[in-house]
């Protein structure tokens, strides 16, 4: 699959992170991997998202380790129950460790798999990359929501 997850199944999502109908967010675009099992992004940083010096901000890169990490997740339950569309998703929990200052003027990339399936929740650890090296983590947990949950139909 060639086309952005969020492109395919949620074109009018309007999460700030991935959702590619809200103009002023950052509209990442989760690709499934070759392998079928690693979900990948290609991010190029904007001038507003800036920390300090030619640093991204810690806040930005963890949005973007977040709705990365969720759609790896969907997209995963969707395989895994073999459902036509990915359940909608949150984050239970997510925890991103900064390695080292991440450079605004290159494209990043995200990588994440799923660890872990037990039954709705999937535990996804996610790298971020800038210029070939690891600048920070992320391990979470992201959880498919029912009927009542106000996240049940935003895709």
């Amino acid at each position: 699959m060639s086309e952005a997850l969020q492109d395919r199944f949620a074109p009018n999502n309007r999460c700030f992170g991935c959702g590619p109908a809200n103009e002023k967010g950052l509209r990442l675009k989760s690709i499934v991997g070759p392998d079928a099992i690693e979900i990948v992004c290609h991010f190029t940083p904007e001038p507003h998202h800036l920390a300090f010096g030619d640093v991204l901000n810690g806040g930005i890169i963890g949005a973007l380790l977040d709705c990365h990490s969720n759609w790896t997740a969907a997209y995963h339950l969707m395989r895994a129950q073999a459902l036509e569309l990915p359940p909608c998703t949150v984050t239970a929990d997510f925890h991103v460790t900064l390695k080292r200052p991440t450079p605004m003027d290159v494209e990043v990339i995200l990588r994440a798999r799923p660890e872990r399936i037990e039954g709705d929740r999937v535990i996804v650890e996610a790298v971020f990359e800038a210029r070939g090296k690891l600048t920070a983590t992320c391990r979470g947990s992201f959880v498919a929501v029912k009927e009542g949950h106000p996240a049940f139909h935003r895709w």
